[in-house]
């Protein structure tokens, strides 16, 4: 007898912009339409509300990483989306849960966020609010010599990024390899639009915290490195 699988999918969440009250003039702006977030981006401001990639990103879904690990059956583990502590003092045990959450647009946006609290709700909504301030503009393109397709199904060239001890290097994949990647950097992958690629990982890779930020920076590398137009153009590099 097979066991049900149920694997969590991305979800949307309404957002109500007429209700909305923005606090920052960035937020006016953007609730006004006057601002989008690729000036946002580029021009380096710093998003304080989270309602602003609400406003400006309607098709926003978010995700949550299983950074933890719940009791099984016969004293197996789980892997489990929230981390629980505690901590002994003369009042009882006092239980923290940390989640980590992303959100993206399959569409080259991305954000990571994490968060402590008391309980497992607040937790979560505050590692979705961080995910967002923390969103962040991807290159997307071909770079792989196997294809030269110029469509934007992978990344442009290779990169790496580095957290703690845990290593990771994306490479370019050819169309319908797929996501050769760690199974919760996979969900990182897909929300930002990312179809085919290749990577090695290095160092206490079982620690996914470290492993999803290690990730996380080694795809905000794409943006940083300079190319030419020519470049490119070859590349199938559409977003710059």
């Amino acid at each position: 007898m097979e066991k049900n699988k149920q694997r969590r999918e991305p979800e949307r969440r309404e957002f109500d912009k007429e209700a909305w009250i923005p606090k920052t003039e960035l937020g006016k702006k953007a609730k006004k339409g006057d601002i989008t977030l690729d000036e946002i981006l580029d021009k380096g401001h710093k998003i304080l509300e989270a309602e602003i990639v609400d406003a400006l990103l309607p098709d926003l879904q978010t995700d949550l990483i299983s950074i933890g690990q719940s009791k099984g059956k016969f004293g197996g583990g789980k892997r489990s989306i929230w981390r629980q502590t505690q901590k002994k003092t003369r009042e009882g045990n006092k239980p923290k849960f940390a989640t980590m959450a992303i959100v993206g647009n399959q569409n080259g946006y991305l954000g990571l966020g994490f968060s402590k609290a008391k309980e497992t709700v607040p937790a979560r909504e505050r590692a979705i609010r961080k995910a967002k301030l923390n969103i962040i503009k991807l290159r997307r393109g071909c770079g792989s010599w196997a294809c030269g397709c110029k469509k934007i199904h992978s990344i442009p060239f290779k990169v790496s990024g580095k957290q703690g001890s845990s290593k990771i290097i994306l490479m370019p994949s050819p169309k319908g390899v797929g996501l050769c990647v760690e199974k919760e950097c996979q969900k990182l992958l897909k929300l930002a639009g990312i179809e085919d690629v290749h990577s090695k990982t290095f160092g206490q890779t079982k620690t996914k915290i470290n492993l999803i930020k290690a990730c996380f920076e080694s795809l905000k590398e794409l943006s940083k490195i300079k190319i030419t137009k020519e470049q490119a153009k070859r590349l199938g590099v559409i977003d710059e």
